[in-house]
């Protein structure tokens, strides 16, 4: 480290080296912090979380209660030992709560003024931070099984919204409507989405999972739209006709785009999790092994962001199952909760990572601050076995 930090005084290295080389050393030291509580509000499992990327302050939890947590993950307190504490919460007596599980939960991207909520009580809110009222209600047919905003959409507001039916719905925040439906009679879904999620790299491309084992990608701008169906086997004719243009041999319950959008990964409840390259939709064929998998709905998973070589965090049973993006490795198992873990989601200024399980705990994974410093010579022995500590992180925008 201290090689690093010389380079690039002298400037000798690349400026983003080092930081991309302690995030990484930040990542697989994540260890329980016992000196950090989560104040415990829900009074049954934690569905969702998500913190804001504004500042990366607040975070957002929703439960199978129908409950709505507000968190500051800011130690005001400044003591070692501190308790992350709820700001606010839309309980079971606020007049706008849900009635049902509240399934996904999102900061508006720009500004933490808003977020948004929905449930299986077959609606999407979009509410108000300040007042913690609604401002706007989305009403629909089916249960709401998953929901997202772009976060790099500057032309549109547009809400994509998976639920119990085999087709997305388009809702548009300036015009208060569900502006489209995305259905092809053909190239369609053909059961119900669990997850949806947009591109971070393009404002107009989204990808949708469902319980038909398949995952497509869209181009909300055309007539036709469906773009992509990921296809596990890339294609080749002998493989068994059943499964063809599938992407598992299950319900595909999890998506997650890597952050720079070039990858796409995903989950089944084959137990399997695979790796797509989102340009051309082929199968990276990377093997992570079994990745345990028993959720019946929408399973929340997230990745690294800023490291030398980006790392996903996956809820695995009661544990969280830690790998390399890139070369499939399990790095480690995070394990703290006493029930199934249903969601997580990575901080990346601080990189700490934060999980919801049917324990009704928040939990804290923070870098060890206690570790010991390596000679010259394990360092460099060490970068060469584990392929989590090289530098792959590349400039090039044609990457991939």
């Amino acid at each position: 480290m201290l090689g690093l930090l010389s380079a690039r005084q002298a400037g000798l290295d690349d400026p983003l080296r080092f930081r991309r080389a302690e995030s990484t050393r930040r990542v697989l030291g994540l260890e329980l912090n016992k000196d950090r509580d989560v104040e415990r509000i829900h009074g049954s499992g934690v569905n969702t979380l998500d913190i804001e990327p504004v500042e990366g302050r607040y975070m957002l939890s929703g439960g199978s209660d129908g409950v709505i947590v507000l968190y500051d993950l800011e130690n005001s307190s400044r003591q070692p030992y501190y308790t992350c504490k709820a700001v606010c919460s839309v309980s079971r007596n606020h007049p706008d709560v849900h009635k049902y599980s509240v399934e996904t939960v999102q900061w508006y991207p720009h500004d933490t003024g808003m977020f948004t909520s929905s449930s299986f009580d077959k609606t999407l809110k979009v509410w108000d931070t300040n007042t913690l009222q609604t401002a706007d209600v989305f009403n629909f047919e089916e249960t709401v099984y998953s929901h997202h905003m772009s976060p790099v959409a500057t032309k549109h507001c547009l809400v994509a919204v998976g639920t119990r039916g085999p087709k997305v719905q388009l809702c548009d925040l300036k015009s208060g409507s569900c502006s489209h439906i995305l259905q092809v009679v053909f190239a369609g879904h053909r059961q119900e989405i669990l997850a949806v999620s947009w591109s971070p790299r393009y404002e107009y491309i989204l990808a949708t999972a469902s319980a038909d084992s398949r995952v497509k990608l869209w181009d909300v701008r055309k007539a036709s739209g469906c773009l992509i169906t990921l296809d596990q086997h890339n294609g080749k004719k002998s493989q068994a006709a059943e499964s063809a243009n599938t992407a598992h041999n299950g319900k595909v319950n999890g998506l997650c785009f890597t952050s720079d959008g070039l990858h796409l990964l995903t989950v089944g409840t084959d137990d399997r999790m695979r790796l797509w390259n989102s340009s051309n939709g082929e199968n990276t064929l990377v093997n992570y092994g079994k990745v345990y998998n028993d959720s019946r709905k929408g399973l929340k998973f997230t990745v690294s962001c800023g490291c030398s070589s980006e790392f996903v965090f996956v809820p695995y049973g009661s544990t969280i199952a830690v790998y390399t993006i890139h070369s499939g490795e399990q790095l480690t198992m995070l394990k703290g909760h006493y029930k199934s873990v249903d969601c997580c989601v990575f901080q990346s200024n601080f990189q700490e990572l934060y999980s919801g399980s049917r324990d009704c705990n928040i939990l804290a994974w923070v870098p060890s601050l206690c570790e010991p410093v390596p000679d010259e010579e394990e360092t460099t022995n060490k970068s060469q076995l584990n392929p989590a500590f090289e530098d792959a992180w590349s400039s090039s925008d044609e990457e991939g």
